[in-house]
């Protein structure tokens, strides 16, 4: 990112028909779609509406009470999650189908129902599974899960809960320099791998061209890491770059999605579970709760941060 990261701000230029028709057209360009002029003079208001759409959602969910928050959010990344799919895919929606959410959650549990445990599934359809392919080339996603804890587990600005919860260290911090970045060889541990299996298997991942330098201390990388995608990820609060230290089925998912799974399911409590969400947010009876307010509170942040990083790097 060639600018720093100014929250809304940032996104003042694409509040500019004339700004917004010319990025589209270069979004076009660059993927060939046919009829860039034409395309892009047709969906520079809708990408406007989405993004500014998503901004107040975001604005009323700040001063919202916890209690309906979730709900907000989960709006608010919808739209900007629209705007996103706009820049490659200019026919949006096409179907209705694409306009269910993607993703469902089971019959709770009324007893000890615990949302670390809770899961949800993939659809076929929808806009999770449309994000999933035409963002970020992810496809088949169909009929698997994730638990709600797995998820947690992978958000950075949620490391510092977890270490004083459970003692538990989910990244390890990864030191930028001018050329490149390094960790501890001792991350390797982690992962089970050789040190040369290791290289090779993040190489592969990156999207970055990485070369790797020889430290006997450190495994160190000489490249950008701006546009590095998974499983590299930067944690917002601390402002580092960390790295993941348990290879789950969702270690290469983009945090997009998982900003995304958490908050359908949330908002899906908060609308419909009503008792529990009640009872959780009065009575704070396990680590759910400071789980889950220590993540609404990072999203409100985390989420336009992530969206602003998918369109300045088209």
């Amino acid at each position: 990112m060639s600018k720093p990261y100014k929250e809304w701000n940032s996104y003042t230029l694409f509040f500019s028909a004339e700004y917004a028709q010319a990025y589209l057209k270069k979004c076009y360009r660059k993927i060939n779609i046919e009829q860039p002029d034409m395309k892009s003079f047709e969906n520079c208001y809708p990408f406007m509406y989405y993004l500014e759409h998503g901004k107040l959602y975001y604005e009323q969910a700040e001063k919202a009470p916890l209690a309906i928050q979730p709900i907000l959010l989960f709006y608010g990344l919808v739209h900007l999650i629209k705007a996103c799919i706009l820049t490659v895919e200019p026919d949006y929606p096409e179907t209705t189908s694409v306009l269910a959410h993607g993703v469902s959650t089971r019959k709770r549990k009324k007893q000890q129902y615990s949302f670390t445990e809770d899961e949800v599934k993939f659809q076929k359809n929808g806009l999770f599974s449309l994000m999933a392919e035409k963002m970020f080339h992810m496809k088949q996603l169909e009929g698997e899960k994730a638990t709600m804890g797995d998820v947690m587990e992978l958000i950075p600005e949620l490391s510092g809960i977890y270490s004083d919860l459970r003692g538990k260290q989910n990244f390890e911090i990864i030191t930028a320099a001018n050329s490149g970045f390094s960790m501890p060889k001792s991350i390797i541990d982690h992962f089970h791998m050789t040190e040369n299996r290791f290289k090779e298997f993040f190489q592969t991942k990156s999207s970055a061209p990485l070369t790797f330098i020889e430290d006997p201390n450190l495994i160190r990388f000489e490249g950008n890491l701006n546009g590095t995608t998974e499983p590299i990820k930067y944690n917002l609060e601390e402002q580092h770059y960390v790295f993941p230290l348990k290879k789950s089925d969702l270690f290469l998912f983009p945090e997009l999605l998982l900003h995304y799974l958490l908050l359908y399911n949330l908002g899906m409590i908060a609308r419909y579970e009503t008792e529990w969400w009640s009872e959780l947010i009065k009575m704070m009876p396990n680590e759910d709760y400071p789980l889950i307010q220590s993540f609404l509170k990072s999203t409100l942040k985390k989420g336009p941060y992530l969206i602003y990083q998918y369109l300045m790097n088209k």
